[in-house]
């Protein structure tokens, strides 16, 4: 366990609206894929990838945080 006492706290913003793509889990905004094909196996195979799933978005109840000392993700 981390001796961090997480004193200094980012608030993340919330994840809606994204697509992780099948083949190489990059993660991107809808508006910015534009229906196209996935960027990063583009530029690193060049192939033209479509296959994407919907990251679940994890509902307005829950707040994610990061600590900029450690690293670590909170969520309440």
């Amino acid at each position: 366990m981390s001796s961090c006492k997480h004193n200094l706290l980012i608030l993340l913003p919330e994840a809606d609206n994204r697509l992780r793509c099948k083949h190489c889990h990059l993660t991107i905004k809808e508006n910015e894929l534009n229906g196209d094909y996935c960027p990063e196996c583009f530029e690193m195979n060049g192939t033209r990838n479509y296959d994407f799933h919907k990251i679940q978005d994890l509902g307005n109840d829950t707040i994610r945080y990061r600590c900029e000392d450690c690293g670590v993700i909170i969520e309440c």
